[in-house]
């Protein structure tokens, strides 16, 4: 599916602006923005196109300019950036796999004549950032997955599979550990019979909640 923006629209739903001091001009606003675009929303859509009005185009620009993967256009020779959405909606070759970003509804009854999709500009961001906040944590249970294990869990572990201190020898095992199989086969289905409600070593997972 591809993706034309009402980029102003967006800008002010984002709250990339800031305020006080910390505000950004309206030029690393839209940098901003479209940094965000090119890395969450480009890889999930076929095309992403942004519009802008002319009249805050940055000084000497092309008005239509490629951003890592993100086509931008200015309105230039347009009154407002809404006539131009409305002729790229008019121009698309394939309108009913076009979603349309903008809370302007003389946008989206244009969009919709031609059977696309059009979504508010504060709904199809908070979403994308669902989308980012998922990626992210997908991300960061990967990472934790493979650490190895700390000394409590090991010890845990061992215990929960039966292996306790009366069988801990010298025998080139890490530690001395020497397993008896007949013993581990008998506590570690008591252990597992003990442990259903909570499969877990102590403290598994309690690093989430920093998050």
């Amino acid at each position: 599916m591809s993706l034309l923006i009402d980029g102003y629209n967006l800008l002010h739903v984002t709250g990339i602006f800031g305020e006080g001091p910390a505000a950004r001009s309206l030029e690393s606003s839209r940098h901003a923005l479209l940094r965000f675009l090119a890395k969450y929303a480009v890889a999930g859509h076929t095309a992403v196109t942004i519009v802008f009005d002319a009249k805050d185009a940055p000084p000497g620009l092309p008005r239509c300019v490629d951003y890592r993967g993100v086509t931008v256009h200015y309105a230039a020779g347009y009154s407002e950036a809404d006539d131009l959405l409305e002729e790229l909606i008019r121009q698309d070759t394939a309108p009913k796999r076009l979603q349309v970003v903008s809370s302007d509804h003389r946008v989206q009854r244009a969009a919709r004549r031609r059977g696309a999709k059009a979504v508010d500009s504060d709904a199809w961001f908070a979403k994308l950032l669902r989308q980012r906040r998922s990626l992210r944590e997908l991300e960061a249970g990967e990472a934790k997955r493979e650490k190895p294990l700390t000394e409590n869990e090991v010890r845990w572990w061992l215990e929960a599979f039966g292996v306790g201190d009366e069988e801990q020898a010298s025998e080139g095992r890490p530690g001395g550990q020497r397993l008896d199989h007949r013993r581990m086969d008998q506590r570690s289905a008591a252990s597992e019979e003990s442990n259903v409600a909570n499969p877990f070593p102590p403290g598994y997972g309690e690093d989430l909640l920093d998050e």
